[in-house]
């Protein structure tokens, strides 16, 4: 599977463990950075793997930071994507199985490399159920199509 990964400085080191995990079990790791431990602001790498996960160049997309929270929260603007923070491998499984989740928020500070490791491996493995879960994850990419056509709409670059 190729899958798109990226962190803060927060989740540098975490995010440089999982890659080499990940890239040993056959996955191909699309590393979005950062590339080390120095400040940086987690929009901006959280904005380039949702990116790779919306045109399809990666099939998921795995962001670390402290908490999770603020990847998720910039991810979620991207058409397609489906992101959220994820705390163990309750969660991991579920938002597969319901939500068809795409990209996965995960904490450097709140979990262990283990606990990451295992809810990865779970995540990836875990199949969308379909059924009554189709019809909800097609109402979101229905209120997406609708925001977007709005936006279009309303453009004020196509009116000069």
């Amino acid at each position: 599977m190729r899958i798109a990964i990226a962190s803060d400085h927060r989740g540098y080191h975490l995010k440089e463990k999982l890659a080499a995990v990940l890239e040993s079990k056959g996955h191909e790791v699309l590393d979005e950075g950062t590339t080390a431990a120095e400040a940086v602001d987690y929009p901006d790498f959280a904005a380039l793997v949702a990116r790779r996960v919306s045109d399809k160049t990666a099939e998921r997309g795995i962001l670390i930071c402290g908490t999770g929270i603020g990847m998720a929260v910039t991810a979620n603007k991207f058409p397609g994507v489906r992101a959220a923070q994820c705390t163990d491998e309750v969660t991991a499984e579920i938002s597969r199985r319901h939500n068809d989740l795409n990209v996965l928020c995960l904490s450097a500070d709140m979990l262990s490399p283990r606990s990451v490791e295992r809810m990865v491996d779970l995540w990836l493995a875990t199949e969308f159920e379909g059924g009554r879960h189709s019809r909800r994850v097609e109402k979101i990419h229905e209120i997406e199509d609708r925001l977007r056509r709005h936006d279009d709409c309303h453009d004020d670059s196509a009116n000069p």
